[in-house]
């Protein structure tokens, strides 16, 4: 939220859509203070584009939303579970209006070395683990997330690379905040063009 507040000081009135928002912390900021939110989840077997269970139902990798619909895009430690990352960055570039950013966080587990591949999605949908099997608990299933993909600090160049925007990591250890440790980095990936907010 932090980062957030810093590069877009009028939030508010900005059009921010949120990607798996969690019931607090900064997504509960952003729901109930930015009257232009909208807050998706993934729900497989429903129609997208549609309303489920008081979220927009969207596939991050098959958006239904125009082009240029939002000024601010976040996700919060999403991308670690997505199994074909590259149209999920390009739709999300795609439904940002130009100089507006992609505001996200996801661990960077490979620091020292390249972003590996961790799971495949088998037919079914179920996930083929490449390395021993990880989940990460789910706001919306109870059977939790599995990992698909271990980023290395190379996510920028992966990024530039499908989308042509460039990607900042900002380090937020702040322990007057709390935020000390391991997975303290907020990335910041800027849509080419000049924002006309």
């Amino acid at each position: 939220m932090k980062v957030i507040e810093e590069l877009y000081p009028n939030w508010r009135n900005q059009r921010i859509h949120e990607s798996s928002p969690s019931p607090g912390g900064a997504s509960g900021v952003l729901n109930r203070e930015c009257k232009n939110y909208i807050g998706s989840q993934y729900f497989m077997n429903e129609p997208f584009g549609k309303t489920f269970n008081d979220f927009r139902n969207e596939d991050l990798e098959h958006q239904t939303f125009d082009d240029a619909s939002f000024d601010i895009v976040v996700t919060q430690d999403v991308f670690e579970h997505i199994y074909h990352p590259k149209p999920a960055f390009r739709e999300i570039s795609r439904t940002l209006a130009p100089g507006g950013s992609h505001i996200f966080t996801v661990p960077l587990i490979n620091h020292h070395m390249p972003t590996e591949v961790w799971a495949t999605q088998n037919s079914d949908g179920s996930p083929n683990f490449l390395k021993e099997p990880e989940w990460h608990e789910n706001p919306v299933s109870k059977s939790g997330s599995p990992v698909t993909m271990h980023w290395g600090m190379d996510i920028g160049e992966f990024i530039e690379r499908e989308t042509g925007d460039k990607t900042e990591i900002l380090y937020q250890y702040r322990p007057e905040s709390g935020i000390m440790g391991e997975f303290c980095e907020v990335l910041v990936t800027r849509k080419v063009g000049v924002s006309v907010a």
